[in-house]
């Protein structure tokens, strides 16, 4: 069915993996014996003190023996943050607004480079957060910052200031398709089909496609099965800012392609990986609630919903260039050696500065942000 799977890197039984397992059965009986991906996805990582990212395991840090799961730029490199302060204080400055949102914050780690750098430039940071958890550690990490955070659970209906996410997009839930068939499906019953969880009589998860109407943006190419994912909780996200965002701007940086990149007929397996033991592995029926669950971004389909919406993209790029537009080469000269060699990883081809992207978007009057002044690629999405 065009899926490969590996076993959970660890499966340590627990009362929380159990009371989810639990839980997601439930839901699957409810809606009569199937379960779409994106919904499982969400269960597995957002259910209310049992999902990966509303309990209290460690997820953030830098090697395995911290039992985290994964690492992001802001744990590898104070520099990340202290640059990316860089765009956003321009940001700040070029829409009038004093205020920074920050989505899915994490360790803290970003928003305290942020503060640390932009100074008296924020009056006031918010946190967009739905970890409970999370945000003990993040009040723990921020403590000297206190007077001007805020932790909300979702966006005002009203608001202005600079956005900033990073590693948000990815772990926003996706429908799988499967094509059965190749381009030109087959036998009947072939074609596009829904992926979605149901439960085997010994009690855990499996697959089990059913036919859709749903299909990728574009059509792809080729002779044979495929995977994919569809992005509707993404664009959905691009939607609400703008719907809400009166001024100001948002920078979303994650790992993902262009449309035409994304659905290459040679990306037939899909994108969706799971994070364990800064290990990856791509099951995600094993091991629920202990892992994360992420999909690549298709870039294109957010700017597009954005751009629909009424904002304006204003810039598209690596990673690599849009650090180095905003100054970290300087910033990097400052540094040890092993610091410049860990920094570096941020910018490296082979390691993220390619893979990962930066979109930028914005409400009212369209300018050109700093971070793509060189290497703009909003031309190809």
């Amino acid at each position: 069915m065009g899926w490969e799977t590996m076993r959970a890197v660890t499966q340590r039984p627990d009362s929380l993996t159990t009371a989810l397992h639990l839980h997601i059965t439930q839901a699957i009986a409810a809606e009569g014996g199937w379960l779409g991906f994106d919904r499982f996805m969400a269960l597995a990582l957002y259910t209310p003190g049992l999902g990966y990212y509303a309990n209290d395991s460690t997820k953030f840090g830098a090697m395995p023996e911290s039992g985290s799961d994964f690492v992001t730029a802001p744990e590898m490199t104070p520099l990340f943050g202290h640059t990316l302060a860089v765009q956003v204080g321009e940001a700040l400055a070029q829409t009038g607004t004093d205020e920074v949102w920050e989505f899915g914050a994490g360790s803290g780690a970003l928003a305290l480079q942020l503060l640390e750098t932009l100074g008296d430039q924020v009056q006031r940071y918010t946190i967009v957060d739905l970890s409970g958890s999370l945000r003990a550690r993040q009040q723990a990490r921020l403590v000297a910052h206190a007077h001007k955070l805020r932790w909300v659970d979702a966006l005002p209906e009203k608001f202005s200031g600079v956005v900033v996410g990073n590693e948000v997009l990815d772990a926003m839930p996706v429908q799988l398709l499967a094509r059965h068939g190749g381009q030109h499906g087959g036998k009947d019953g072939d074609g596009w089909h829904e992926r979605g969880v149901v439960v085997q009589d010994d009690g855990s998860f499996a697959w089990a496609d059913r036919p859709t109407d749903l299909r990728p943006p574009i059509d792809i190419e080729g002779p044979q099965d495929y995977l994919t994912e569809i992005h509707a909780q993404g664009e959905g996200f691009m939607r609400m800012l703008a719907d809400r965002l009166t001024r100001g701007a948002a920078f979303l940086l994650d790992y993902g392609f262009g449309e035409d990149e994304y659905y290459h007929p040679q990306r037939h397996m899909g994108t969706v990986m799971c994070h364990q033991g800064h290990l990856a592995d791509g099951d995600p029926l094993v091991a629920v609630g202990l892992k994360d669950i992420t999909a690549h971004v298709n870039f294109t389909a957010m700017a597009l919903a954005a751009q629909e919406a009424g904002l304006n993209v204003l810039g598209y790029t690596t990673q690599a260039h849009f650090l180095i537009n905003c100054g970290l080469l300087s910033k990097m000269e400052l540094l040890p050696q092993e610091g410049r060699a860990t920094a570096a990883k941020l910018i490296m081809e082979h390691e993220m500065g390619e893979l990962f992207k930066v979109l930028a978007v914005g409400a009212g009057e369209p300018w050109e942000p700093m971070g793509f002044v060189h290497g703009d690629r909003s031309h190809r999405l």
